[in-house]
């Protein structure tokens, strides 16, 4: 080759640089796009059917259809909202930088509303901002659905939708913009580790399920009145969509194919199976026999507590916090409802609440590299310390808030049913069937 052809092929190949670079941060990254529309899916098949069901074998028979109805208008109402602005005010990032606190460390603004600007050829990271949209939707839908739970069998439909509204606006939003909008988000400049909802999901919705239950008050009869599942088979068979949904829940949190995404699958699957085998010995321990709504609940309480993690820690980390997660909602369920004696219907704040709360503060003991954890150059302490106080922030911020909304809606179109709807139950009073015709 001749000195000028030389030059030529020297000059082309570095003009070409740049292009190759762009090309690559432009192109879809196709195992992650379908990774995350099957994680999407996934999330989705966590409520409806699987939360449905798991509340649903949970409540009397008169009551099962009346949760089944909600989630389904919450998940239209939510998703209406989603697409309109509560997207963007989860993923607005405008004026947010490393270290600054402004408004954009709570909340983000309406610059995504309506999705304007947004199309299919739109990629974040490789994956279009479409399905990253859809799965941000699946959560939205299924965190005011496990609120809910708290208070079930005594609240009209009417109220729980016009709940769920607000709710999403005025404290979903800003609490999963302040986890994961990134760099400038509050907990992001405190360091917090939340990989898939400790606070965001579980914690909030946890509070928002005592705080309702609380104002609203006791059902009718309770504690003195048996109320047991009507169908433990159908809490079963939620419990096991929860399960396989939750792989996309906090596998899909990593948005790509790579390997924080292979790391909380297999702490996912740990936890889980630990959670289990922890309520197992406790519930032995305690009562002299082991129940299937126990090792259902202990399975949950395993998954809420890896959910913070997932990404953070090994495979010991996982086994350890599964097993703690489950024995600490336990007690939750078994002792401290009790004490505080409020009827939260369906334990949501012990599973959720409090195993988040396990879950958060455990991410920050074992996400250390010495106890097989992922996150290097970290402190215990300064790392704990964090993680509680993005557990204090959440439990102030969705206790009060919860508590107004509750009030207002209590004050407009009232809260609960009649005293006659509900020994009638809510499947006949708000929606005039019945699940069982016999």
């Amino acid at each position: 080759m001749n000195p000028s052809k030389l030059q030529r092929l020297c000059i082309i190949s570095i003009m070409l640089i740049p292009s190759l670079c762009f090309a690559s941060e432009t192109e879809m990254d196709k195992a992650s796009t379908v990774w995350m529309i099957i994680s999407s899916l996934l999330v989705l098949l966590m409520c409806i059917p699987g939360l449905a069901l798991f509340y649903g074998g949970m409540v009397r028979e008169k009551n099962v259809l009346s949760i089944i109805t909600q989630f389904m208008g919450i998940a239209a109402v939510v998703s209406v909202l989603w697409t309109a602005f509560v997207y963007s005010m989860t993923a607005d990032t405008t004026g947010m930088e490393a270290g600054l606190y402004n408004i954009g460390s709570f909340v983000g603004g309406f610059d995504k509303a309506f999705l304007i600007g947004i199309d299919e050829f739109t990629l974040v990271s490789g994956v279009p901002e479409y399905v990253l949209f859809i799965f941000g939707l699946a959560f939205a839908i299924i965190t005011p659905c496990i609120a809910i739970g708290g208070f079930a069998e005594r609240m009209k439909f009417s109220a729980v939708i016009l709940f769920s509204v607000l709710w999403l606006i005025i404290v979903y939003a800003p609490v999963n913009h302040m986890v994961w909008s990134g760099s400038g988000a509050l907990f992001h400049n405190w360091g917090v580790l939340d990989f898939a909802g400790g606070t965001a999901i579980h914690i909030n919705s946890g509070v928002a399920a005592l705080v309702g239950a609380y104002v609203l008050g006791r059902r009718h009869g309770w504690p003195k009145t048996a109320m047991p599942p009507h169908n433990v088979i159908f809490t079963f068979m939620g419990m096991a969509f929860l399960w396989l949904g939750w792989f996309g829940f906090n596998v899909g949190s990593a948005l790509a194919i790579n390997d924080s995404a292979i790391v909380a699958f297999v702490t996912t699957m740990l936890a889980t199976c630990t959670g289990i085998l922890g309520w197992m010995v406790v519930e032995k321990l305690k009562t002299g026999h082991v129940t299937g709504l126990g090792l259902a609940s202990g399975a949950i309480g395993g998954l809420v507590g890896i959910t913070p993690a997932c990404a953070f820690v090994g495979p010991l980390g996982a086994l350890l916090i599964g097993f703690i997660s489950a024995i600490g909602c336990y007690y939750a369920i078994t002792v401290l409802k009790k004490k505080l004696g409020i009827d939260d219907a369906l334990d949501v704040f012990a599973l959720h609440g409090i195993g988040g709360i396990i879950g958060c503060v455990l991410t920050g003991i074992f996400c250390i590299p010495a106890l097989g954890g992922k996150v290097a150059d970290v402190s215990v302490i300064p790392q704990v310390c964090a993680q509680i106080a993005s557990v204090i922030v959440t439990i102030l911020y969705s206790g009060i808030l919860t508590w107004i909304i509750m009030k207002i809606i209590d004050k407009t179109i009232g809260l609960r049913a009649s005293p006659e709807s509900e020994h009638r139950g809510l499947d006949l009073s708000d929606h005039n069937e019945r699940a069982y015709n016999h």
